[in-house]
């Protein structure tokens, strides 16, 4: 099995990422794709033309916390998100957006299911003179809006996501491995806690419930799971595609603040 690993600043990824699969390796690249849409691009036409299989390393895909829902019925229709970093001087050649905030994106496009409609957003470049904080509003065609913020300048560490849909709340802690679920009680709720309240419409029946945390390493996982697509000849968990979608919206993003962000 010829396999190629590319964990390199994302301005080699297009060209190691080229050489390996013209070699007719398959190739397992650090997030994000490329350095530029237009390498993102050419590497998604690469990997066509060729066969290879090529997987981006979004690990938070395979966060265990995240893993705990993923065969629960999604249909998220509001979601917030902080992704908050202490300052380190490595991955600044980047904008936090694609060194922070592209997992997320990333995250919320494999859940909700519906194409973007608009995005906003701000940012501001504190230590760098590109965005080292920033808030992003993304809606979608089917009425999902999702607010993220990121920071590589907070005093303490934090990485949440928060979902809302119908008759549910999903709350996961990347950071912690924690994950849980606030639903009105359904019949096969038996083992969790469970409490009345008095609504407008009726007395509703809360149940709150810790999912099962899987005991796995989310990079290891990633790895495995890369193997099993290329023994099965199966699509990647996170394929080029799905790297290139998030490198749009993120780019999108970037140019939403363009201009307008504030530096020192």
């Amino acid at each position: 099995m010829a396999l190629g690993d590319v964990v390199a600043p994302t301005n080699f990824h297009f060209e190691l990422c080229e050489k390996a699969i013209k070699k007719g390796k398959h190739v397992f690249v650090e997030k994000p794709l490329a350095n530029t849409m237009e390498e993102a691009r050419l590497l998604v036409n690469l990997v066509k033309e060729s066969g290879i299989k090529l997987q981006v390393g979004h690990v938070e895909r395979f966060n265990p916390a995240f893993l705990a829902i993923k065969d629960m019925p999604m249909n998220p229709m509001f979601i917030e998100v902080h992704r908050l970093a202490q300052f380190n001087p490595r991955g600044t050649e980047v904008s936090v957006i694609l060194d922070l905030m592209i997992h997320d994106i990333d995250i919320i496009l494999s859940l909700v299911k519906s194409d973007v409609k608009n995005i906003s957003a701000s940012g501001v470049g504190v230590m760098t003179e590109t965005p080292d904080i920033a808030n992003v509003r993304i809606e979608f065609h089917n009425g999902c809006v999702a607010n993220l913020t990121s920071s590589r300048i907070s005093m303490k560490k934090m990485r949440k996501i928060r979902l809302f849909q119908k008759d549910s709340y999903i709350g996961i802690d990347f950071l912690n491995k924690k994950t849980e679920v606030i639903k009105l009680k359904e019949a096969q709720d038996s083992n969790v806690f469970a409490f009345d309240i008095e609504t407008p419409s009726g007395k509703k029946t809360i149940a709150m419930a810790n999912p099962v945390i899987p005991e796995v390493n989310a990079i290891k996982e990633e790895l495995t799971a890369f193997k099993k697509t290329i023994d099965n000849n199966t699509k990647p968990v996170v394929s080029e595609l799905d790297g290139f979608m998030a490198m749009d919206v993120a780019h999108q993003i970037l140019e939403k603040i363009g201009n307008n962000i504030i530096t020192r």
